[in-house]
């Protein structure tokens, strides 16, 4: 399974990319993962005049998001808009980090799960 990150370089430039996330056959109930080790989980909402300029990830997560729209922009200016059902992994924890904002006027409620040190992806 394929899900979209944000990452540094080591110039510390943002960048969108991919994590690909084996699977394997769990029988009738379908492809799994392997278990996942995760540190905190934190409830979100975001107003819907959200705009925070550049700015790193405070720690190694996955955002889900469960309701609304936030536009995420990186380095170079790539721009790529999320919405509910998506899953985000945020690794760029140093350097000039990315830019979000709400998007369509939209409260947005979402999740982060902190990833301990040697999450693999």
């Amino acid at each position: 399974m394929k899900i979209p990150r944000i990452y540094n370089d080591a110039d510390g430039k943002s960048h969108f990319g991919e994590a690909d996330i084996p699977l394997q056959d769990g029988g009738p109930i379908g492809l799994l993962s392997e278990k996942i080790p995760a540190g905190s989980i934190i409830f979100r909402e975001t107003p819907a005049d959200y705009d925070f300029k550049w700015h790193p990830a405070p720690a190694r997560q996955l955002l889900f998001i469960l309701k609304g729209r936030a536009e995420f922009t990186v380095s170079n200016g790539e721009r790529h808009v999320f919405g509910a059902g998506d899953v985000l992994l945020l690794e760029d924890t140093e350097g000039e980090g990315h830019c979000s904002r709400a998007m369509y006027n939209e409260v947005r409620h979402s999740i982060f799960v902190t990833l301990p040190d040697g999450f693999p992806y």
